[in-house]
């Protein structure tokens, strides 16, 4: 099984090297390079190619949300697992919203933040935040708008299997993989997905799917 390549973007150097030092202890991941403010971060994921970026969401040189939009749209095979001092669930569903593959503060256990580096690496989505800020799943039915529940019915199945992938973090290939379709199935689906719920972005999706509670927190 192939290593994975893992970028630490963060703008402390002390916390970077305890971090590399804590990755490349282990078999199965490698740090391949670090990064301390956005505009490096974005250089480097060109330059390197790696599968996980470790993303701090407090560094000079930018706006974190729009390099998370950047990113997943151009190198949507790097996986973006936010590593931050914001244990809001606000904050969350907008890294979530932008493309963020994962969610974890720095107060978490060293073990669970190798074990989100490689539930995302696997094209998963991971999330953990303090307190359960993050409900496991709805807990009662959703509050929509009229408009917003009559384009939900109109969903198939399908769609709706689609709808609860894309918000779960799965990349399009994992989505087609799961569902034996073809990559510009799943692409089309997501197309159909837009126009029916009168979404006019990837990010608004998201947020749709996030408001119906699809999203699964790791436990």
């Amino acid at each position: 099984m192939a290593e994975i390549r893992v970028l630490i973007a963060d703008d402390h150097a002390v916390l970077r090297s305890g971090l590399k030092l804590l990755i490349n202890t282990q078999t199965d991941m490698k740090v391949i390079g670090e990064a301390g403010d956005f505009r490096t971060t974005r250089e480097k994921v060109f330059e390197l190619h790696p599968d996980v970026v470790t993303l701090d969401l407090s560094m000079p040189g930018g706006d974190a949300v729009r390099l998370i939009q950047d990113l997943t749209n151009e190198v949507p095979e790097t996986r973006l697992l936010i590593l931050t001092m914001h244990d809001d669930a606000s904050m969350f569903r907008t890294a979530f919203a932008a493309g963020a593959a994962g969610y974890i503060v720095k107060s978490a256990a060293d073990t669970e933040l190798l074990t989100a580096i490689r539930t995302v690496a696997a094209g998963r989505s991971f999330v953990s935040l303090p307190g359960n800020a993050v409900p496991s799943g709805p807990k009662s039915p959703p509050v929509l708008e009229a408009y917003e529940q009559e384009a939900l019915n109109s969903l198939s199945t399908r769609e709706q299997e689609v709808l609860t992938l894309v918000a779960q973090g799965h990349t399009n290939q994992a989505i087609a993989d799961r569902l034996y379709l073809s990559v510009k199935t799943v692409e089309s689906y997501r197309s159909r997905l837009m126009t029916k719920l009168n979404l006019g972005t990837r990010a608004e999706l998201t947020q749709f799917a996030l408001k119906l509670g699809l999203l699964q927190s790791e436990q």
